[in-house]
């Protein structure tokens, strides 16, 4: 259809003239009211956004020479941020000699992850960053 009679009929329904697919050949054009159409656009996004889950990051820490009580407290933490589908950073902080020993950090944080073995995987191994040694964990969908 022409542009012009296009833009008249549209001018006639009170009604605007939207060019849909542009790249076409010929291009796509429709008579719609554009301000309506606008709108639940808008609406269709922010539904989209109300429906999207953030994962955040939370972190757990522990020290190297942890006792069994303190350490199943933490990991009941842990089994709840991952259960809720957040990622998890477990961090072993080293005070004073104990950066000597980091095995016995690495070992508290191979011993969590073994506990929460079927919720999650194991994302980035224990390192060992300045005078922490951090390990993160993702949880399984």
């Amino acid at each position: 259809m022409n542009i012009r009679d296009a833009l008249q009929l549209a001018a006639d329904a009170n009604l605007d003239l939207v060019n849909v697919a542009p790249m076409a050949k010929p291009p796509v054009c429709r008579i719609m009211d554009y301000g309506k159409y606008r709108y639940e656009q808008q609406k269709k996004e922010k539904e989209a956004r109300k429906n999207q889950k953030t994962v955040d990051i939370k972190e757990v820490r522990f020290s190297a020479t942890i006792e069994d009580h303190d350490f199943q407290t933490k990991m009941r933490n842990v089994v709840k941020f991952l259960k809720e589908g957040d990622k998890v950073k477990l961090t072993v902080r080293f005070r004073g000699r104990e950066i000597t020993h980091a095995e016995i950090g690495q070992r508290v944080l191979e011993r969590a992850a073994e506990e929460v073995k079927d919720l999650c995987v194991v994302e980035r191994r224990p390192k060992l960053e300045g005078r922490s040694m951090v390990m993160i964990l993702t949880p399984k969908n």
